[in-house]
């Protein structure tokens, strides 16, 4: 008797996937955990398949990802429209007297974008950095910056954008009296 049921060919590893994505936001086991409330060894083994994960606990774990649940069993789809509230950005240390917050609320394959905020006298670093070699979109938003671009120095204000690929070393100072917002749009995500 022929089944009603549709042939399903692949089976998606909710395992695998959660490394992906987790990868992807370049978090670590301990970060999810504590955005979670679950514990790192049991997060460790559900991506590694040692277990399993209750629905609960999957909500909970992509909330901690900025992902939907949908999106935990759909490894190729295209990520839907979700809005990422302010209070739920991403928020890590970066430089000296800087904060970098990734505005992008999903694992995008193509864009990722990047909000900074340098302290007046703050940096990106104390060296000019490189990473892979995308095309990279830099927006000054408020304040006034200096950015070292391979070996020239431009000084950005409000409204102010270059673009150039992320293999060049680049640094950005703020050089001004305030607090200096920047827009970094990165394409393909290279960090």
């Amino acid at each position: 008797m022929p089944s009603s049921a549709p042939d399903v060919s692949t089976e998606i590893d909710v395992g695998e996937r959660l490394q992906a994505l987790r990868r992807f936001r370049r978090c670590t086991l301990r970060e999810i955990a504590a955005r979670s409330g679950l514990s790192e060894s049991f997060l460790s083994q559900v991506e590694r398949g040692r277990s399993s994960a209750s629905i609960a606990s999957l909500r909970r774990i992509a909330n901690a990802l900025g992902v939907s649940m949908a999106d935990l069993f759909e490894p190729d789809g295209p990520p839907g429209p979700r809005v990422l509230r302010r209070a739920d950005r991403p928020a890590l240390s970066f430089g000296i007297l800087g904060r970098k917050l990734l505005l992008t609320p999903g694992a995008l394959h193509h864009l990722e974008v990047f909000a900074g905020e340098l302290e007046v006298g703050g940096s990106t670093g104390a060296e000019a950095y490189a990473h892979g070699d995308s095309e990279e979109l830099f927006v000054v938003q408020s304040g006034t910056v200096e950015l070292e671009l391979g070996g020239e120095v431009f000084e950005l204000e409000p409204g102010d954008s270059i673009v150039y690929r992320s293999s060049t070393p680049h640094r950005v100072s703020n050089i001004g009296q305030e607090l200096a917002e920047v827009m970094w749009i990165v394409s393909p995500p290279s960090y």
